[in-house]
Formats: C-alpha cells, sequence, structure tokens
C-alpha cells in the first residue's frame, strides 16, 4: 500500500512546490509592475527551474480549470454593440487567416530548406511533413497529431510550437509596456460587478459547454467551449457576473506553469540546430506580423496595438490573457485568434494533401 501511494505523494509534492514557484514569481513581478505578471512570472520562473533540471509538474485539471476560467471572462467582452463591430470585421478576418496559412507555410519552407540535411533519419517527405506542421500557427497538440499521421518527427513539431509560444508570450508583453499602450477597452460598470448567484449560474453553463465541446473532440474544449457559451449569453444582452480578480489572476498562475514545465533539459537537446531555427524564424514572424498588423489598424481605425496582437502568431489563450490585462480591444484579438485558430485546424490538413500533390517530390 505504501509502495503504491508513493508516486502519487511525490507528485502532489511536486505540483504544490511548483505553484508554490509560481506563485513567488508572479508576487515579484506584481511588485515590479511587470506586464502579465500572473503568467509571465510562474511562465518564467517554472521555464528556467525546469531547464535547470527541477521536478516540476503542472497538473491537467489546473490548466483546464485556467482556460475555463479565461474562456468565460473574455466571453463577457462581447456585448451585442460589440458583436456587431466584430461582426463587420469578417472580411479583416478572413486577410487575418489568409495571411496565417501563408505566414506558417512559408515558416515551414523555411525550415524545410535549412534543414535539408540536418536531420538525418528523416526522409524526404518526413522532412517536408514535419516543417510544414512545424510551420503552421495553430493548436500545438493538434499539429503534432496531424503531424504523426503524415509520418513527421512529432519531438520537433512539438518542441516548435513550443517555442514559438513562449517567444511570442514574452516578447509582446513587454513590447506594449515598452510602447506604453493599455487601456483601448472601457468595459460597461455591470461587467465589473461581480453577481455571485449570476456567478454560479454562469459558471455553471460554461462548465458544461467545456464538458460538450470536450465530449465532441474539440480543439482546447476548455476554453472555446466556455468563451463560447458566455459570448452566446452576453450577444443576448443579458450580464450574469464579472469575473472576481483573483480567479482570473488563479487561472493565469495554471496556465503560466502549465506552459513553463515544457521547457525539460530533454527539450534542449532535442535538435539545437533546430531550435535555433525555430527562434530565429519566430522573432522574424513577429517582426513581418507587426507590420502586417499595422497595415491593417490603419486600413480599418483600430488601434495598431490590437492589431499586432490578433495577428501575433502566439497561442490563442496566451494573447488573449495579455488584450484582457492590458485592455488593448479584446473582442477584435479574440475574433482574430479564435477564428484563425478554427481555420488552421480545419485546412492544415487538406492544404498539406494538396501541396504534395501538386509538388510531389
Amino acid at each position: 500500500m505504501t509502495v503504491s501511494r508513493a508516486p502519487r505523494v511525490g507528485f502532489v509534492v511536486r505540483v504544490l512546490g511548483t505553484l508554490v514557484l509560481a506563485l513567488g514569481a508572479a508576487a515579484l513581478c506584481v511588485q515590479w509592475h511587470t506586464p502579465i505578471p500572473w503568467m509571465l512570472g510562474p511562465l518564467l520562473a517554472t521555464a528556467v527551474v525546469s531547464l535547470a533540471g527541477a521536478p516540476t509538474r503542472s497538473w491537467a485539471p489546473l490548466r483546464n480549470g485556467g482556460q475555463w476560467v479565461i474562456g468565460t471572462a473574455l466571453g463577457l467582452y462581447f456585448t451585442p454593440q460589440v458583436g456587431a463591430m466584430v461582426v463587420g470585421l469578417w472580411w479583416v478576418i478572413a486577410l487575418g487567416i489568409a495571411w496565417a496559412l501563408l505566414l506558417g507555410w512559408g515558416f515551414g519552407r523555411w525550415l524545410q530548406r535549412v534543414h535539408a540535411r540536418h536531420l538525418p533519419g528523416l526522409s524526404p517527405a518526413g522532412l517536408r511533413a514535419t516543417t510544414y506542421f512545424s510551420g503552421a500557427i495553430g493548436g500545438a497538440s493538434e499539429m503534432t497529431l496531424l503531424a504523426e499521421r503524415a509520418g513527421a518527427r512529432t519531438d520537433l513539431v512539438a518542441s516548435a510550437h513550443s517555442l514559438r509560444v513562449l517567444m511570442v508570450t514574452l516578447c509582446l508583453p513587454f513590447a506594449m509596456l515598452f510602447w506604453g499602450v493599455s487601456g483601448l477597452d472601457v468595459s460597461p460598470p455591470a461587467v465589473r460587478d461581480v453577481a455571485w448567484p449570476g456567478l454560479a449560474l454562469l459558471a455553471a453553463l460554461t462548465l458544461a459547454g467545456a464538458l460538450v465541446a470536450q465530449r465532441l473532440g474539440r480543439a482546447n474544449p476548455w476554453f472555446m467551449g466556455a468563451l463560447l457559451v458566455t459570448m452566446a449569453v452576453t450577444l443576448n444582452g443579458h450580464i450574469l457576473s464579472a469575473i472576481p480578480p483573483v480567479v482570473s489572476n488563479a487561472a493565469q498562475l495554471f496556465i503560466g506553469v502549465s506552459l513553463g514545465v515544457r521547457f525539460t533539459p530533454a527539450f534542449l537537446h532535442t535538435a539545437p540546430r533546430w531550435l535555433g531555427s525555430v527562434a530565429l524564424a519566430s522573432l522574424v514572424m513577429m517582426a513581418i506580423c507587426a507590420v502586417f498588423g499595422w497595415g491593417l489598424a490603419r486600413l480599418i481605425g483600430q488601434h495598431p496595438a490590437t492589431m499586432i496582437l490578433g495577428t501575433s502568431p502566439g497561442g490563442i489563450t496566451e494573447m488573449a490573457i495579455t488584450a484582457k490585462v492590458l485592455q488593448l480591444g479584446v473582442p477584435v484579438v479574440t475574433a482574430f485568434q479564435v477564428c484563425r485558430l478554427v481555420a488552421v485546424l480545419v485546412l492544415a490538413e487538406p492544404l498539406y494533401r494538396w501541396w504534395t500533390a501538386r509538388a510531389p517530390l
């Protein structure tokens, strides 16, 4: 009995130790007035100690709960007026989707050329699949599964997405802080009020939405299910309750930890040259996405910071949190990121098949 419980006790101790570390890092970042302290502090702290070999752990239910809370909080921004504004931008969102697909394809093609002779053991078809799905700007886990079906090296695909998301998540908030932009959203007073009966009903509805999305096998079910349910409620003019700040902060902490623990010593040993190429390409993508976002902003009259976050090659949850905390056009950023994610998940594999059929090796 003692032997069977030992691994479980050890896991609990590592999870609690990681959370204590993350909480301390978040407190320091709050004191130092860094951007997005409740996510970036835990993310950086856990990544550093994980790379050093410390036995950090993230518990999946906490990560799912964090995504559930953030999805719910973002849905509260979609009032009927905001919804009409976002719908009016449908053609700009379509441009953003096309841009993301083209950028991901170009990223993959560049990786394919650079590593044509530096990834031994991969067939030409395996190399093309590995680089294509590594470049796709979409859900990391879903792209890894698609890559596996295409005969790619899934460890390289997963590491490329993890590193890209980490770099974007770290760079953009500090860039916004240096730029001095924040507070573009003006939330109605009702959205700021916590009504406990309404909060309980909102929690029940969004939990049901998340569980249904998970049952249906949807991408990011805890985030997307909660977001869609809250949007449906809010777009109909019902504001049940705001999310208490302490709950939102805890959700950001859990998400930061879940990102940071990915960076183990084994991650660095995956393929140093590969990771270097991904890091360089990620910096270039951030720069050209910023130019693209700035151009879209000039075209439609949105603030450039909003469009830069909306078109950035980061993860949907991380970019939405950045927009929420800094109040940088949350509905627009969320709409751009959500629509892009759905489009990439739906189109990535068919486009890969079309490309391979038209350009056989």
